[in-house]
Order: structure tokens, then sequence, then C-alpha cells
């Protein structure tokens, strides 16, 4: 293999704009193909992105001598899959996340990658920005004492009733609604933060019919509670206003971060407070994640490095959503008329 990680690209979802680029921009890797379903849509992302390479098929792009590795940006349900067709045709794999919809899938997808050797990670970007890498340096030197609570957002608008009829997140047999599309991310923070597994979780959602007859939430809240005492308390939703912020409290202080899941390049600052001084702010410099992500991606194939995040860790973070989507697809069958509430003071 030479110095430079030659990617493939399955998929022509809108998040290629933003991952396309920075692939491209990476300094260990060369995008050399892009396939679709028809070839005409290859070829029109192809020459919108300045891909050499158009492939009329996933099958076509998988079976070429001149792609290492491929980026999957397919919707959700198809992640397992095509990780596990693109493991058979010798390529690495860098997956959007979730890396699939269950721990069971994902159990799959880490055997079929050690029996070939080959890597694979969880597209989560965000835990390659300097700013994430500041706040576990913060947490690590003990900044806010014993963890509490962990308040985390990420929510935006996906138009469903602004002629986003055919957006994926609409369709329950392709993986839709907020828990997998933006959940995934507050989970995944969540346990980041905590360095742990939750033992107990709470969910209620807002769901809706989707386009396929199933039924899929627009928006979900929830807890974590995790073995070491702390709680992280989150909501997500995909047609909402767009909300994106990450809290940490402690004993001795907290510390808030806004924007932690966005596209950065501009400096952003990690406030630290801790009881009524002086605010402590950290200026981080921007940088582009998806960029860090394909570096660190492609070293790890290059030069036989292990990847910072491993594929237990994306069943642990498969098998926190399932639970949710369980707990909260219950509360929403168990309430059959309006609660009664009575005790002292309620009239």
């Amino acid at each position: 293999m030479s110095d430079m990680l030659r990617w493939g690209i399955l998929g022509t979802a809108r998040i290629i704009r933003k991952s396309v680029p920075a692939l491209q921009e990476t300094k260990n890797g060369e995008v050399v193909g892009i396939a679709s379903r028809t070839e005409e849509k290859a070829l029109e992302y192809a020459d919108k992105h300045g891909i050499p390479q158009a492939f009329g098929s996933y099958e076509a792009l998988l079976a070429s001598p001149d792609i290492d590795a491929v980026y999957i940006a397919l919707p959700n349900a198809l992640h397992r899959e095509w990780i596990l067709k693109s493991l058979d045709a010798g390529k690495h794999v860098l997956c959007e996340k979730p890396l699939a919809m269950s721990a069971a899938e994902c159990g799959q997808i880490a055997r079929k990658a050690e029996a070939t050797g080959l890597k694979v990670l969880e597209g989560f970007m965000y835990r390659f920005h300097p700013r994430f890498e500041k706040l576990q340096e913060l947490l690590a030197a003990n900044a806010v004492g014993k963890l509490t609570f962990v308040h985390v957002a990420h929510s935006f608008d996906a138009g469903f009733d602004a002629g986003g009829e055919d957006n994926i997140r609409w369709y329950a047999g392709l993986g839709g609604g907020a828990l997998f599309d933006t959940g995934c991310y507050v989970v995944n923070m969540s346990r980041m933060v905590t360095g742990q597994e939750p033992a107990h979780v709470a969910a209620f959602g807002n769901y809706r019919d989707a386009n396929d007859g199933g039924r899929i939430d627009t928006s979900i809240a929830g807890m974590l509670r995790f073995p070491g005492g702390a709680t992280a308390l989150f909501d997500t939703g995909v047609n909402l206003e767009r909300r994106n912020f990450l809290e940490v409290t402690g004993t001795e202080g907290r510390l808030y971060l806004d924007n932690p899941f966005g596209l950065l390049e501009e400096d952003s600052v990690l406030e630290e407070h801790h009881f009524g001084q002086d605010t402590i702010r950290h200026t981080i410099k921007g940088a582009n994640h998806f960029v860090r992500m394909g570096e660190h991606f492609a070293d790890s194939v290059l030069n036989g490095t292990p990847l910072r995040y491993d594929l237990a860790d994306a069943a642990g973070n498969a098998r926190v959503l399932e639970a949710l989507d369980q707990a909260a697809r219950q509360h929403e069958a168990s309430v059959q008329e309006p609660l009664s509430v009575t005790g002292p003071g309620v009239s």
C-alpha cells in the first residue's frame, strides 16, 4: 500500500457535502471513486466533487482494485449489510453513525473485522475535534470534582412539513427517527464524558406515522443513570429548533460547551465555572473534525496503529439506543388516558 489511502464513497446522501471535501483535504488520503444506485447519479456527484471514478452500483465500487477503504453514507438500516460486504471485498470501512441498528449487528461486524484483519470505525466525527480533547483533559484533571450531572441536547428541523417527505429519516424501515439520527450523538457523548456504561435508562418520545407504514420518533427525551452515581439528561429531535450544547456538572463546578457536535473551523470556547468565581474561558483552536477523523483512520490503516475507538464501543452505544427505544415505545403504549395526580397541595 502507498502512503495515501485510496477512498471510495458508498452513497450520495447529503452528508457527503461535508465528508467528501474533508477526505479530499486529508494529508494521507485521496477520494478516487463514488458509487450510487445509478450511474447517472454517481457521475453527477463525481463531477460535482471532482472525483475521478463513478460507479453505477455499490458492488462495482467494491470490486475495484483502485480502492483501499470505503466511507459508507447509506441509510442506517443498510449499514450492517454493506459493512460486511465491504469487508468481504477486502476494504477497510469508515461508516456513518450509528454503525448498526443493534448491538448484535455490531457483534457481527466485529467478528468479520477480526476474521479479515480489516479496520472498521464508527464515524462520530465530533470526538476528533480539539474541543472534545480539551474537555476530556479537564475531566481527567478533576476540574469539576465528582461528576454528578450531564446535560446534552442535539436537535434540528429536518423539514418533514416543508417538503422533506423523501428524507430517509421519515422511513422506519431505513432506521429513521430522531433517536438513531441525532440521539446516537447525545448517548455517545454521555458515555464518553462519564467513561461508563449506564446501568438504567428512561425515555419518552413523540411519534408520528412513517412514510412506509411504521412509527418513528420525531423527538425524544431521556435519562441515563451510571454506576458511579452520575445521571445524564438528554433531549434530541429532528423537527425542533436547532439546539446543540453540553453541560457537565460536578461537586466542584461545571463545564459548558456550545455546539459540541457542529463543524467548527473557527475558534470555540469551553467555559469552566466554579461557584460564582470568574469564568475560566478555554479557547480552542478551530479544526475540521471530519479531516482529523479521516487522517486518524488512514494513519491506522497505513501504519497498523490502533484506532482510538473500537467496535466494543460501537456495540455499547447501540445497546443503549436499543434500551432507550424500547423504554420510550413502552411508555407510548402504556398511557391510555390522562394521569390523575393527587396528594398534598394538589387539587
